[in-house]
């Protein structure tokens, strides 16, 4: 039997029940951060969540461990006796910026999204259908673009499995905060040891490169093709998500957090925002959840109404 979205009280209307159901989702969202930091700062904990709190321990670790290494590079080959031991505590740092950690529980959920995609539906996580045409295009400059996105994306995948994640493929802002973070755990060690790791990390990154960049570029180049990302099977979900935000102009992350199965209503309503009928919404819904029932009334809602839901309801829910 089909599973609807949300149950509708009589006498109430389509709307007045989708902001409620954003509110909670938004709360839900916003307990994410808190509760995995708990999660993060105790070892062996069992529960269902497990594979992504582990995966987001080995990005923090391996963050910890990249700033560390540069240190070490730049200092000449001078450790400190424990490396190991500060490795935990600057990771353990890392895990108290809710910005931070709220980047690679997202970044944990589209790996996993993307591995199960490729399972289910055997959507290729790296080469999707749009990728591959877009890396066919005549147009030269988009299809060198698409080359690098691709890679990036493979690397991503890599890193997943590795649960690692590169100091390179940050955006900009969260390698700012990184650095800020490490130079307050570092600061003790004199301003000579954080001028010269600090040199060598920004000479180092170039957001442009970063997959986040790449596959931002890429998008962009598109121009009025960027519905061909808003099909899951079509685009994959490194596309979908920064092709919708785009649209939008809505984080990725916050497109792919609305793929979990406690965030359906956020979906639907973004996917109307990008004017997408409803049996495409179904077909995306099904990919993700299989079959789930919008709810009555749900047709009513436009791509204008659907968006102003969306950017209205996530103020609400902040305050």
């Amino acid at each position: 039997m089909d599973r609807a979205i949300m149950s509708i009280p009589e006498n109430t209307g389509i709307e007045a029940v989708l902001r409620q159901e954003l509110v909670q989702g938004d709360r839900a969202l916003a307990s994410v951060a808190p509760v995995l930091n708990h999660l993060l700062a105790s070892p062996g904990h069992a529960l269902v969540s497990d594979d992504v709190v582990a995966r987001m321990r080995g990005m923090l670790d391996n963050i910890a461990r990249q700033l560390l290494v540069v240190q070490t590079k730049a200092m000449g080959g001078k450790t400190h006796s424990d490396p190991a031991q500060r490795e935990d505590e600057l990771s353990g740092l890392l895990a108290h910026s809710t910005t931070i950690l709220s980047h690679c529980y997202a970044l944990a959920i589209e790996g996993q999204i993307a591995r199960r995609l490729e399972q289910q539906s055997g959507v290729d996580p790296v080469l999707t259908p749009l990728m591959q045409e877009l890396i066919a295009v005549k147009d030269e400059g988009t299809a060198e673009l698409a080359m690098a996105a691709m890679s990036a994306q493979a690397r991503f995948m890599q890193s997943q499995r590795r649960m690692d994640l590169s100091i390179n493929d940050l955006t900009a802002d969260l390698f700012h905060e990184v650095l800020q973070i490490w130079n307050k755990f570092v600061r003790d060690e004199g301003p000579e040891v954080q001028f010269a790791t600090e040199a060598r990390l920004r000479n180092d990154y170039d957001e442009s490169s970063s997959r986040p960049g790449l596959i931002s570029k890429l998008v962009t180049s598109m121009n009025g093709g960027v519905q061909a990302c808003f099909s899951l099977k079509h685009a994959g979900i490194v596309l979908f998500a920064s092709g919708i935000g785009s649209k939008i102009r809505q984080p990725r992350e916050l497109v792919v957090l609305a793929c979990l199965e406690q965030q359906i209503a956020r979906l639907a309503l973004t996917l109307s925002a990008t004017g997408l009928k409803i049996d495409q919404i179904a077909e995306q819904l099904l990919l993700l959840h299989g079959e789930v029932a919008l709810p009555e009334g749900f047709t009513e809602i436009g791509p204008e109404q659907a968006l102003e839901l969306l950017t209205s309801t996530q103020i609400e829910g902040a305050s």
